[in-house]
C-alpha cells in the first residue's frame, strides 16, 4: 500500500509539472503572438506615415530595420518592392478588411514568420514580418531545462511522498496493533465508523465464542446425567446385583433416563439448526388459533399428568409465519407454563387482536400460568440455554433447559415481538405479538 501511495503521488506531481509546462510556454506563445503583431503594426504605421510609398517606382528612401521583412505589392498583386525576397506573404485579409495577420512556418529553418498587411492610401499592400521561434522549437529548446526539474521535482516527491505515506499509514497501523482496546485507538474521523463496527464484530465473536463455551459444557454436563443414571442401573442389572422387584424398577429409570436423553438431544439439534442465521423461513398464512388449539390438545395429557388445567380461548388470527415454527413456540410456551406451575393450577392461551398506539391492528399469542413465577433477577436470563430458575424441578419433570431459548430464536428469525410479565409465586404471561 505505501509503495503505491508513493508511485501514484509522483505519478500525479510528475504529469503535474508537465502540463504546468506546456501550459506556461502555450499561453507565453499567445502573449508573445500578440505583441509580435502589435510591434509589427506599429512599424507599419511609422513607415506609411513617412510616405516613402508614395512615390511610384521609387523605394530608396525605405529605411532598413534590422530583421524586418518589408514588402510592397501593388492592386495587381505584383511585387514592387522586398527587401529581403523570400515568398510573398497572404494579403487576401487586408485586400478584403483593410488590414490583415497570418503566420507562416518555413520549412527551411522551422520557425514562423508573422506577417501584418495593410492596405495604403495609393491602393499598394504594405507587408511587415519578421521571423521567430515556433512553440516546438520553444518547448525543444527548453526540454533539457524542463528534464532537469521533472527529476529535481520527482526526487523531492518521492521524499514528501514517503513522509506522506508515513503519516497516512501510521494511524492506520496504530489501528491495527490496538484495535480492541476502545480507549487508545486513534484514527481519522471517517475511519471510527468502520472502527466501531470491527470492535463491535470482535465484542460479538467474542461473545458467541463464550457463549458456545457455556454451551458446549452444559450440553455435557446435561448429557451426563441421564448417561450415568442409565450406565448405573444398567450394571447393576447385568452384575446380578437387583432383585427381582428392583429389575422392573431400574428398568423404568432406565426408560425415564433414555426419554430425557433423546428429548435433551432433539432440542439440542434443533436449536443448532436455528442458530443458522441464513435459515431459510418458509412463511405462509397460517391459523394461529388453530396452530394454539390443537397444541392445547396435544399437551392435555400432559397437564393432566401433572395436575394442571389448560385451557384456551379468543378467536381466529391469521398471521405469516412459518407453520412448523409457530408450532414449536406455542408448544414449548405451554409446556413450559404446565412444568412450572403448582398443583392445581391453570395455563390460559388467548389468540386475540391488538391494537398498537399507532392504530395497527396485530395478532397476539398470550400464554399465561399459575405457577411458581419467576423473581426480577431471573426474568432477563430465562431465555438462556440451559438456564433454570428451580434445577431441582425442572429435572423432576423433565425439562431440558432449552424451550425457552428455542421460542427465543424463532422470535428473532420472525422479527416479531415478545415480553414477559411475572411476579414469583404468582404466575407467568408471555405474550408474542405478530
Amino acid at each position: 500500500m505505501k509503495k503505491r501511495i508513493t508511485i501514484q503521488y509522483i505519478t500525479i506531481a510528475v504529469i503535474a509539472i508537465i502540463l504546468t509546462l506546456v501550459l506556461t510556454i502555450a499561453v507565453f506563445y499567445k502573449v508573445f503572438t500578440k505583441e509580435m503583431i502589435n510591434d509589427l503594426e506599429n512599424y507599419a504605421n511609422i513607415l506609411s506615415s513617412t510616405g516613402v510609398f508614395d512615390i511610384s517606382d521609387d523605394y530608396t528612401d525605405v529605411p532598413e530595420i534590422s530583421g524586418i521583412h518589408i514588402t510592397l505589392i501593388d492592386s495587381d498583386g505584383n511585387v514592387k518592392y522586398d527587401n529581403m525576397g523570400g515568398n510573398k506573404p497572404d494579403i487576401g485579409e487586408a485586400v478584403k478588411n483593410g488590414v490583415g495577420y497570418s503566420v507562416h512556418h518555413s520549412d527551411t529553418n522551422g520557425k514562423n514568420i508573422f506577417y501584418y498587411t495593410e492596405h495604403l492610401d495609393n491602393g499598394m499592400i504594405l507587408c511587415i514580418g519578421k521571423e521567430s521561434g515556433c512553440p516546438a522549437g520553444i518547448l525543444s529548446y527548453a526540454l533539457p531545462v524542463i528534464i532537469f526539474l521533472i527529476i529535481v521535482m520527482a526526487s523531492g516527491s518521492l521524499v514528501l511522498a514517503q513522509l506522506l505515506t508515513k503519516s497516512l499509514i501510521r494511524p492506520i497501523e496504530n489501528m491495527a496493533e490496538e484495535l480492541y482496546d476502545n480507549n487508545s485507538v486513534n484514527v481519522y474521523r471517517e475511519l471510527t465508523p468502520f472502527v466501531n463496527m470491527i470492535q463491535k464484530q470482535h465484542e460479538d465473536i467474542l461473545k458467541n465464542a463464550k457463549v458456545r463455551q457455556e454451551f458446549t459444557a452444559n450440553v455435557s454436563h446435561e448429557l451426563k446425567t441421564p448417561l450415568t443414571a442409565i450406565s448405573g442401573y444398567a450394571e447393576l442389572i447385568e452384575n446380578g446385583m437387583a432383585a427381582d422387584n428392583d429389575v422392573i424398577r431400574f428398568a423404568g429409570e432406565i426408560h425415564k433416563s433414555s426419554k430425557r436423553l433423546l428429548t435433551l438431544i432433539n432440542d439440542i439439534i434443533r436449536l443448532s439448526e436455528l442458530d443458522v442465521m441464513d435459515q431459510h423461513v418458509d412463511k405462509e398464512e397460517v391459523d394461529l388459533y388453530e396452530i394454539a388449539y390443537n397444541c392445547v390438545s396435544m399437551l392435555q395429557l400432559s397437564a393432566d399428568r401433572h395436575n394442571v388445567s389448560i385451557d384456551i380461548c379468543g378467536k381466529h388470527e391469521t398471521v405469516f409465519a412459518d407453520k412448523e415454527m409457530m408450532e414449536e413456540l406455542v408448544y414449548n410456551l405451554c409446556d413450559n407454563a404446565i412444568r412450572y406451575n403448582k398443583t392445581d393450577g391453570m395455563v390460559y392461551v388467548t389468540v386475540d387482536e391488538y391494537t398498537d398506539d399507532e392504530g395497527t391492528k396485530k395478532a397476539v399469542l398470550s400464554v399465561k400460568d399459575t405457577g411458581i413465577g419467576i423473581s426480577k433477577e431471573h426474568q432477563e436470563r430465562i431465555f438462556e440455554r440451559f438456564y433454570r430458575v428451580d434445577k431441582s424441578r425442572s429435572k423432576s419433570t423433565g425439562g431440558t433447559g432449552l424451550g425457552l431459548a428455542i421460542v427465543k430464536h424463532i422470535v428473532a428469525q420472525h422479527g416479531i415481538e415478545m415480553s414477559l410479565n411475572s411476579d414469583e409465586g404468582k404466575g407467568t404471561e408471555i405474550q408474542v405479538i405478530f
